[in-house]
């Protein structure tokens, strides 16, 4: 997305806005051909520096050139923001929402267009290693499909739903999944270093077999059961992690964390999203 006439507005000029700012002015675009508003002066102050890109404290005219729109708030800031900017954006515009739990309905309804693309990204976009997934309403074409693909793009990989629903059980996998990482890898490192390794150590080590197994996931044609298998020897020091985990119900538990957070983030769809 490096056409040198096209323009794209943020509505929220925090983490996730940046994180896409970032890639695409790697991929060419210049700094003039951002609209931002974002009324945290540290905000736009880090805009500017980091990409050289100036933020507006409030929605204003220079909206109306963007051809898409991206939604950056909070989510219970969008009713307000919406408000504010809907008479300075063009009618053509496409939307992509990265806010989490407003319905694409509610947004028909703020901004007065279908043109409406919602997506659920998660944090590791800020590194380019996201994982997104996009919901598109019926009124938008494959080649807005397509614009939103080469954005996106520049935050990590993506995949498409055909329901707006499943963006709930997307939040509760990848959306909130980082954070799961995260626990892992602080009970990993708090193990290595009751074991005599320095938490240095010990969380290179963690943080490296997560990466490590991952890309291995990744490159491989076989599902993750068979690939535990395969390092799993019976008798072996696996083996007793595994067991002493099954024994704990750990997988039972932890699915069912999972469904807790599928369950919130449809309670915040019904709560922000109306």
């Amino acid at each position: 997305m490096n056409d040198k006439q096209q323009k794209v507005a943020f509505i929220g000029g925090g983490n996730m806005a940046s994180a896409i700012i970032g890639g695409l002015i790697k991929q060419g675009m210049q700094p003039s051909q951002f609209a931002v508003v974002e009324p945290v002066e540290a905000a736009r102050e880090k805009l500017r520096e980091q990409f050289k890109v100036e933020a507006q404290a409030q929605a204003s005219a220079d909206l109306s050139a963007a051809t898409l729109v991206v939604w950056a708030v909070k989510p219970q800031s969008f009713t307000e923001a919406a408000g504010q900017a809907r008479s300075h954006l063009g009618k053509a515009a496409l939307h992509l929402s990265v806010m989490a739990g407003i319905l694409s309905d509610s947004m028909v309804h703020l901004l007065g267009t279908e043109a409406i693309v919602r997506s659920m990204p998660n944090t590791p976009a800020l590194v380019g290693k996201g994982m997104t997934a996009l919901f598109a309403r019926a009124a938008v074409t494959a080649s807005q499909r397509a614009g939103v693909e080469g954005v996106i793009a520049t935050t990590g990989e993506f995949l498409w739903v055909e329901e707006e629903r499943h963006l709930d059980a997307v939040t509760a996998l990848s959306g909130s999944g980082p954070a799961y990482v995260f626990y892992f890898l602080e009970a990993m490192t708090q193990a290595g270093t009751e074991m005599g390794l320095t938490r240095e150590q010990a969380y290179r080590l963690a943080v490296g077999t997560f990466q490590g197994a991952a890309a291995l996931a990744a490159a491989s044609q076989d599902p993750p059961e068979v690939l535990r298998e395969r390092v799993t020897s019976k008798g072996g020091t696996t083996y007793a992690a595994i067991t002493s985990m099954e024994e704990d119900a750990m997988k039972p538990r932890f699915v069912k964390a999972l469904h807790a957070a599928c369950e919130r983030a449809a309670e915040l769809g019904q709560q922000f999203g109306r």
